[in-house]
């Protein structure tokens, strides 16, 4: 039998500082097809399967096996931010501007039509590996700051096809919600002398009601003020800010976790579209400036988000997201859910 919830709710994100609001009445069934359905219409338009390897031909890192590739990793067709430019700001009369300096890489996480978590383990782990592999590259253009990894899954998501991709965009700026989720953080450690992850991560622990899965290096959990139904966070249990830090044991039990937590989504919510994002810290400067604490204060960590609902004007007004399911519920209801 699930907790069931009888009020309307606010709850902050002591991270963002941000506020998600709570309403049973809002938690009508979801209007986002099975990805399923939409794979299968799409699947003759792929061009990320074996053998059209020439529409994406420059390779920037490869996995082989047995003489065929298994992970691939091109550049974006149609980039966001290109590696030439001046990262310089300059004035614009009243505004600033500067040019679109950065990266932006495909990951090609398979050959054929299978989705990330139904890979072979082994391959999961190096579709990890690679995501640190390419970072750690780019970190050599001293003019990059942040690195990211995303991930659509779905139309309603965001993915233009159905093929399993991530994507590394590495830009020359620290993004506004990177660079609040890094004051917060340092605010907290001024405050305390120790890491607001670490004070997250025991509640969660703690209490267990939002916690789904747990292995020796993460923990899957449902964010106290989930933004989205069934919301995932996935932290590490060991203090580091930066994921191209991760050991191969570490990349091995991050596929672990991945793998379980989005079966999960898929059994609880029949393969809803959603979104991934790895958020890390960025890169140091030699100057001492006002990010001197990262190694402390910051851990690098997943986020999933199921998009099962086109955003409202509410949100865009408030910048509050709405939620018809407490995390309580979606993290009771996901736990039951057996994995193989």
């Amino acid at each position: 039998m699930f907790v069931r919830m009888h009020k309307n709710e606010m709850r902050l994100d002591p991270l963002t500082d941000e506020w998600t609001l709570f309403s049973e009445a809002r938690a009508q069934q979801p209007t986002a097809a099975s990805v399923l359905e939409e794979n299968m219409a799409q699947a003759a338009a792929n061009p990320f399967l074996a053998g059209f390897e020439a529409y994406a031909a420059h390779t920037l890192y490869q996995v082989e096996e047995h003489g065929a590739w298994k992970v691939r990793v091109v550049p974006n067709r149609a980039p966001v931010l290109r590696i030439e430019g001046d990262p310089t700001r300059h004035g614009d009369g009243f505004y600033d501007h500067m040019d679109g300096v950065g990266a932006h890489e495909v990951i090609v996480e398979t050959n054929d039509s299978r989705a990330f978590e139904e890979l072979a383990p082994a391959q999961m782990e190096q579709v990890v590996l690679a995501w640190k592999t390419r970072i750690l590259d780019l970190m050599r253009d001293f003019r990059l700051r942040t690195f990211s990894i995303v991930k659509a899954v779905g139309r309603q998501a965001g993915a233009l096809l159905p093929h399993s991709l991530s994507q590394l965009v590495a830009m020359a700026v620290i993004p506004s919600r990177l660079k609040r989720k890094l004051e917060v953080s340092r605010a907290f450690y001024e405050l305390k002398k120790r890491s607001i992850f670490e004070d997250l991560l025991g509640e969660e622990l703690r209490t267990g009601t939002r916690m789904v899965y747990e292995n020796h290096g993460f923990c899957v959990f449902c964010p106290y003020a989930s933004r989205t139904p069934f919301e995932l966070a996935v932290y590490p249990k060991r203090q580091s800010p930066d994921f191209h830090a991760i050991t191969d044991a570490e990349a091995v039990q991050l596929a672990d976790a991945l793998r379980v937590a989005l079966k999960k989504l898929n059994g609880a919510l029949d393969h809803p579209p959603y979104q991934l994002a790895l958020i890390s810290a960025p890169t140091r400067t030699q100057r001492q400036d006002h990010w001197g604490s990262l190694d402390r204060d910051f851990r690098w960590h997943i986020e999933i988000l199921p998009r099962l609902y086109p955003t409202g004007p509410l949100e865009l007004a408030t910048g509050s997201w709405i939620n018809g399911v407490w995390p309580e519920v979606a993290a009771e209801y996901l736990r039951a859910i057996e994995v193989e």
